[in-house]
């Protein structure tokens, strides 16, 4: 698991001469990450964090980031909107592309007065009927959702109706959260990394074969399976990068073909 060390947040800080006490703006996007921490302590200046494009499951350890203005989370695998409320100055929260199906967890960001803008896109709950009209209600700070403005006549339409726009928002998150259940104790009972990984030994399947088998096989679009397809992309990785003597079989005698043709 990649972790938030000094180390990585210094040389992100190039521009501010690593130092991270004054620092504004701190990008680590494409970090592999799987866990916001330290930045609180460490970074109390910050205005700008973006964090995109990592493995983060929950939104935690930035409630003491009192001038964050704009934080950016788009494909991680949030599944709730939590812990935001210390956040005093949060202008902007991008969550494109998680996996937030709790609707009614926006609810927590009605202390985040100056919250005016919220991208939920590619989200389940951006699914839900009645998505925008209970989001414009409530969270009344808000002016645009997903990129789109709410209009004074939206929000007007959507409180006309409020009583029943709340019950069917409620009756759809069970619904998924019942789904979701469902996902885990499927996840859970799948085999091991080290059952599932096919032999290359030239005996029972080659390497193309088994790349082949694992991105055409099923699945459901959830936090498991993308850490599971993160975890396939890592191992060829390591396979491609480790010293020959170390690869299994069947890949050093395709590079060993390979290298002799080269010759």
């Amino acid at each position: 698991m990649c972790t938030v060390t000094e180390e990585l947040v210094r040389r992100r800080a190039e521009h501010n001469d690593c130092e991270l006490f004054s620092l504004e703006e701190l990008s680590l996007h494409q970090q592999d990450l799987q866990k916001i921490q330290h930045l609180e302590h460490w970074c109390r200046e910050l205005r700008i964090l973006l964090l995109q494009n990592n493995l983060i499951p929950k939104i935690e350890n930035v409630g003491r980031l009192k001038k964050l203005e704009y934080l950016n989370l788009a494909l991680n695998n949030i599944e709730v909107i939590e812990n935001l409320e210390g956040c005093e100055s949060l202008q902007k929260l991008d969550l494109t592309l998680n996996f937030v199906g709790r609707l009614s967890s926006v609810g927590s960001l009605t202390q985040n007065i100056h919250l005016r803008e919220l991208f939920l896109l590619g989200n389940p709950c951006a699914e839900f009927q009645g998505y925008r009209p209970y989001v414009a209600t409530t969270l009344p700070q808000l002016q645009f959702l997903d990129g789109k403005e709410i209009s004074r006549s939206e929000r007007l339409q959507a409180a006309q109706g409020l009583e029943q726009l709340r019950a069917d928002v409620h009756r759809q998150e069970q619904e998924y959260l019942r789904r979701r259940e469902r996902e885990k104790e499927e996840a859970s009972e799948e085999p091991g990394d080290q059952e599932r990984r096919p032999h290359i030994d030239g005996t029972q399947c080659d390497e193309e074969q088994a790349d082949y088998d694992f991105w055409n096989s099923p699945c459901s679009n959830s936090p498991e399976s993308r850490l599971a397809a993160h975890r396939h992309v890592e191992e060829k990785r390591k396979a491609r990068d480790s010293p020959i003597e170390n690869q299994p079989a069947a890949l050093k005698r395709s590079q060993t073909v390979s290298h002799k043709s080269a010759l």
